[in-house]
């Protein structure tokens, strides 16, 4: 993938976007994360430098910067790596509905028109919502190849009962989920039971089926980078497809060195077992400055290959907002009203 980078030659905004928004001519090859046996000494063993994943986190935004017609390209395909979600006590079936439409057709044809993108078909890469809205989701997204994923497990304390925690994710994929968004047990972390947590976990990915399962680890939470990367490397184990920074509703919710330390444990186990698990940010992502400064890590310490919706996505409400009114200003040099973009 072509990146601008400085002293490079110029080239045409078409170009540009297209270069860095059309899928790869074949098709993913990816196999799902079946999981492998827990391995306690590795994960005891892991111990994090807070200083120096601060200091990389620090210098990530600066060491390559987008412009012009490939900020735009990088914003587009922030769109595509989008979990377009809604997970508010007051959510209905209109909004979601509304959502949905949103989803299908991201941003304004005028703008994408003006970009001369407008054929790609740029969608988002899934709508996320609460169980209860799974079956309007599935029918409203019908035929539009957008995933419908659902937020589980007593989200966002993950406290129930486990029974009742498996159950629901068996509701979900039995609506039509496509995707299943389950929260750990963060006790289980803070007290070192990591047996417990990949037990949970493994219990979680036989109720998900066929499902993809992204798995949320509270981060925020998690009080050490230590806990981050031992929890991350837990789940995988136990057949995460996905890692994910927060629910949203932590105090503390993703941040650019938690992104550092959940990625290269991404890294280091795909090198011990050939297996490509994603990596979700969530909460807190409302600006599409943050969007690239995300994009930029993953390529940075993951490569092209995570800059793809099938192993990243961002999850996020008021982004998409945010990224619609950059590329407003990018085609007309003026800087738009919000209600010029609505969500919902």
């Amino acid at each position: 993938m072509e990146t601008k980078l400085k002293g490079a030659p110029p080239v045409s905004p078409e170009r540009a976007l297209r270069v860095f928004t059309t899928p790869p001519a074949t098709p993913s090859s990816l196999q799902r994360n079946a999981g492998i046996p827990l391995d306690l000494d590795l994960v005891r063993a892991l111990r994090i430098n807070r200083s120096a994943v601060e200091r990389r986190a620090a210098t990530l935004p600066a060491r390559r910067t987008v412009k012009k017609e490939w900020q735009a390209a990088w914003l587009l395909r922030a769109i595509t790596c989008m979990d377009l979600t809604t997970l508010q006590g007051d959510d209905t079936p209109t909004n979601v509905l509304r959502l949905c439409a949103k989803a299908q057709h991201p941003v304004r044809r005028d703008l994408l028109e003006a970009l001369g993108v407008a054929d790609l078909g740029i969608t988002v890469g899934a709508v996320c919502v609460y169980h209860a809205f799974v079956p309007i989701a599935v029918q409203a997204l019908a035929g539009s190849g957008i995933p419908v994923a659902a937020v589980s497990t007593g989200f966002p304390a993950g406290l129930n009962p486990l029974p009742q925690r498996i159950d629901e994710i068996k509701a979900s994929a039995a609506a039509g989920a496509d995707e299943i968004d389950v929260v750990i047990t963060r006790a289980h972390a803070l007290a070192g039971r990591w047996e417990a947590l990949y037990d949970e976990i493994r219990a979680f990915r036989e109720a998900c089926g066929p499902a993809l399962m992204k798995v949320i680890l509270g981060t925020g939470d998690l009080a050490t980078f230590a806990n981050v990367a031992r929890a991350s490397q837990v789940v995988m184990m136990a057949g995460a497809d996905f890692i994910k920074t927060s629910t949203g509703k932590e105090a503390v919710n993703a941040t650019l060195p938690v992104g550092v330390v959940m990625a290269r444990q991404i890294r280091d186990y795909r090198e011990r077992t050939g297996c490509a698990v994603g990596f979700k940010p969530a909460g807190g992502i409302r600006k599409a400055k943050q969007a690239l400064e995300w994009l930029i890590l993953m390529k940075e310490e993951l490569g092209d290959r995570w800059l793809r919706a099938d192993l990243f996505r961002l999850g996020a409400s008021a982004l998409l907002t945010d990224i619609e009114r950059q590329l407003e200003h990018f085609v007309t040099g003026r800087y738009s009203a919000a209600h010029r973009h609505p969500m919902v």
